[in-house]
């Protein structure tokens, strides 16, 4: 394989937003294109004007953005064979279907609906396999030109009747079809806007695509995509029929196995570069054991040869498992800035993120998620009382009895507001040195002090929560908590 030729297309419908299953195409296509030095092209099969939807291309586009899958040519860059909307060509479908119709390997078909439906009926009630009768497939030219007169019906393929068409797949070795099993597909419909099949066809040929790889649900159409280059005199790409992803319980891939669109893994906190590793996983592997790989790693492996047979299981708890090995490799720096817009959304303002440094690679450890990073920062810009109650204030140490744990904030009150110092060290020398002197245990005494200065029982580690929020609002926390326990729970 010629470095220079490989030039691969993602093409998607702008029917709604892109899936782990489509975009782990568009990932595929991309390492290959970038593996061997070619071109990854963005195409928009947009022919299908009744399911398209307003805004889609942009998502689709800031997907591929968000993920760092550059494209060399596109709807938005242009290109040497622009336009790369299907519904911009539709004079390149036409030509090509009246070549095809010109060599008697394609012709016009005028059924009407109601009969295709009344076909489809006979067929399932003879329990025969559905597809078009061929009506309309030796009409003479009179017959085409008065049923022309009332419209200009569709243009169909004229599959052979008999025979074998076979599929050269990179993963399956040749696949053979039996033509007798394949009806004559539409190719141009009654809006002049062709279907996938010629569609496909048309400007893989003109974009001069080298690889088309797609699911494997595409492969019975690919026998008639191979018969129409074949009728065309055009050399077919190298076909790739990669399995489909399926859920833990083997079932077809969906929203209830934790599937959901590209954005959405964005706005659960995901980070691109997990989702990317985890994704070029489901169905190619660098070898037995390598899991986690950056951008650059993936690009050097790829290869068709590393793609399996076997279908891939999704498993976001897998998922969630890989963000949180790479949140825990981010700088500190990186990992708040990442989480900046879920912390601010949730404290209403713009926030310092310097004075959480100190504190960041703690919490790194605990989340998977970037929005976790709210659970253990937000109190730190809390304006006003916190949220809890007094049985979380006494927790277990103190349970159902509230004057002692006012006697115990209350002597830490004495000890922070005399400690000398205020670092992580001294504040844990202090309070661990007051359990002691108390003969009580650490936990007991740490549980009022925490809830007390962050509203949770779950928090960063206590003492360096301490430094960071400051003595002026730590007495404050510990005072309007003793006051609580003064009272009881409203």
């Amino acid at each position: 394989m010629s470095d220079s030729a490989v030039r691969v297309r993602y093409g998607p419908s702008p029917t709604g937003e892109p899936h782990i299953g489509n975009i782990r195409t568009a990932l595929f296509d991309w390492l290959l294109a970038r593996r061997h030095g070619g071109q990854f092209i963005v195409r928009i099969e947009d022919t299908d004007q009744a399911r398209r939807v307003e805004g889609a291309e942009e998502g689709i586009l800031e997907a591929l953005r968000w993920l760092g899958l550059d494209w060399d040519e596109g709807p938005d860059i242009g290109g040497p064979h622009a336009p790369y909307r299907q519904s911009e060509r539709l004079p390149l479908y036409r030509e090509a279907a009246e070549r095809l119709v010109a060599a008697g390997k394609a012709y016009r078909c005028f059924c009407s609906p109601d009969r295709l439906d009344a076909v489809r009926k006979a067929q399932q009630q003879q329990k025969l396999a559905p597809g078009y009768d061929r009506h309309c497939r030796n009409l003479t030219p009179e017959q085409v030109d008065a049923a022309a007169a009332d419209g200009p019906g569709v243009v169909r393929f004229a599959m052979p009747r008999e025979g074998t068409t076979v599929v050269e797949d990179a993963l399956r070795g040749a696949v053979e079809f039996r033509n007798e099993l394949l009806d004559d597909h539409v190719l141009l419909k009654r809006d002049g806007f062709p279907t996938y099949h010629l569609a496909s066809v048309v400007d893989d040929r003109e974009m001069r695509i080298s690889h088309v790889i797609r699911g494997e649900e595409w492969l019975p159409s690919a026998p008639r995509h191979v018969a129409q280059y074949e009728a065309l005199g055009w050399a077919p790409p190298i076909w790739v029929h990669v399995p489909i992803i399926r859920g833990a319980d083997k079932g077809k891939l969906s929203k209830r196995h934790g599937a959901t669109s590209v954005r959405a893994y964005a706005e659960q906190g995901f980070l691109p570069e997990a989702l990317l590793n985890f994704m070029a996983l489901l169905g190619w592997s660098k070898d037995e054991s390598t899991t986690i790989m950056s951008r650059a790693e993936m690009v050097e492996a790829f290869s068709i040869e590393g793609l399996g047979l076997a279908s891939a299981m999704f498993d976001l708890e897998r998922l969630s498992e890989m963000n949180a090995r790479y949140i825990r490799a981010l700088s500190p720096a990186n990992f708040l800035e990442r989480g900046r817009p879920w912390l601010e959304a949730a404290v209403g303002r713009e926030v310092d993120l310097g004075r959480l440094l100190p504190l960041a690679p703690s919490i790194q450890e605990r989340v998977k998620l970037l929005p976790e990073l709210v659970d253990y920062a937000d109190f730190f810009y809390a304006e006003g009382a916190l949220e809890y109650s007094n049985e979380e204030l006494m927790g277990r140490g103190y349970r159902g009895k509230p004057w002692a744990a006012l006697e115990a904030l209350e002597a830490a009150l004495r000890l922070l507001r005399g400690l000398e110092g205020w670092d992580a060290a001294g504040l844990e020398a202090g309070l661990r040195g007051l359990a002691e002197e108390r003969g009580e245990k650490p936990g007991a005494l740490f549980t009022p002090v925490r809830v007390a200065v962050t509203g949770k029982r779950i928090a960063p580690p206590l003492f360096e929560t301490l430094e960071v929020l400051g003595r002026e609002a730590t007495v404050g926390r510990l005072n309007a908590a003793a006051e609580r326990l003064a009272r009881p729970d409203d």
